[in-house]
């Protein structure tokens, strides 16, 4: 593993407001979580996965980049990722009840599927890890941009890296190797974030892999970092100085972010079958929101008021989200193959 990443603090140079807008992305994206739980178990929507837990890490990352600049290719679980990218609730409600103006796919996706030309969030696939060796393909296209004159490296309204996300078990995928061994050969402009979260579905960590993930970062010939994902300023410190290496030529960065989701894999999950009640307890009193909270209250950055301000603002947009929502109209059949091919005229 490598160390120098962690001392960047970068994080000590974000501002009030900065940190303000990192901590109501990350509640904003708590709320319309738990809303959708309670929308499944009414029987008003077919399914959710979930990105409670892993809001801490998602939120760093994003505002460690070049928002709306860099490409990303996040996976299901980012939504706190992507509301900090600009999500909606509207965008998200829309995609849960698969109506025909969410932003994704126009209702045929199914819903955390994300995907946003105006946020550079490239269309994935439902294949665990394949938007890796797609992110690393970008990541290849910038670089051969740069060589050949066509992008200049510190030109900041260009995407000068791909980044992708990935859950721990997803690196069991064979295209996440050859991806990451791609990343080292061609020295990308790549990150790779692997959110830890201890459990693939059902498996456990120690059953997917001998070692921690970050020790296979210097196989491929990439710097690796491992760092606490429920810490904010821990993981923003990692990216961003992933970013900086990135936007200088210097390659890819491995980022193992280790968290927990503190609920079930999915909507479909009953988590009690394989792993206990007391594990997940403990893993509560580690929640990234809470001590994020905790954290800006001690700096003077919150104040229980504008924590209760946020709140009932957040609550408010959501209902108002899930009524326009169910209001609207359900994807027309005789769309169905659009966008699917090519619509040529002769």
């Amino acid at each position: 593993m490598d160390s120098p990443v962690t001392q960047a603090q970068y994080a000590t140079q974000l501002s009030d407001d900065t940190l303000r807008d990192m901590y109501r992305a990350m509640l904003l994206s708590r709320r319309l979580d738990e809303r959708c739980w309670a929308l499944h178990r009414q029987g008003k929507i077919a399914f959710h996965v979930s990105a409670i837990g892993h809001e801490g890490l998602q939120v760093a990352a994003a505002f460690a980049l070049n928002r709306g600049i860099d490409f990303t290719y996040p996976y299901y679980r980012d939504l706190a990722f992507c509301i900090a990218l600009g999500l909606t609730p509207l965008d998200f409600m829309l995609s849960v009840f698969g109506k025909a103006g969410e932003p994704s796919s126009g209702g045929r996706q199914m819903p955390s599927h994300w995907s946003s030309r105006e946020k550079h969030i490239v269309s994935q696939s439902s294949v665990v890890a394949v938007q890796v060796p797609q992110a690393a393909g970008t990541a290849f296209a910038i670089n051969y941009k740069r060589k050949v004159g066509l992008l200049a490296a510190d030109d900041t309204t260009q995407p000068r890296l791909a980044y992708a996300s990935v859950g721990e078990g997803g690196t069991s995928q064979g295209e996440w190797h050859e991806a990451m061994n791609w990343a080292g050969i061609h020295k990308l402009p790549f990150i790779c974030m692997v959110e830890n979260n201890q459990y693939a579905i059902s498996v456990p960590f120690d059953k997917q892999s001998a070692v921690p993930l970050v020790e296979r970062a210097h196989g491929y010939g990439v710097i690796g970092v491992q760092v606490d994902g429920n810490d904010v300023f821990a993981t923003y410190d990692a990216v961003r100085a992933a970013a900086e290496r990135a936007y200088t030529g210097e390659g890819a960065t491995l980022i193992e972010a280790i968290t927990y989701r503190l609920v079930p894999h999915s909507s479909d999950d009953d988590d009690r079958s394989y792993r206990t009640r007391e594990e997940v307890q403990e893993w509560k009193q580690k929640d990234p929101l809470l001590r994020f909270q905790a954290e800006l209250l001690n700096q003077g950055v919150l104040t229980q008021a504008r924590i209760d301000a946020f709140e009932e603002a957040i609550q408010a947009s959501i209902t108002e989200a899930q009524q326009q929502a169910e209001a609207a109209p359900d994807p027309d059949i005789a769309s169905g193959l659009s966008g699917v091919y090519a619509e040529e005229t002769i």
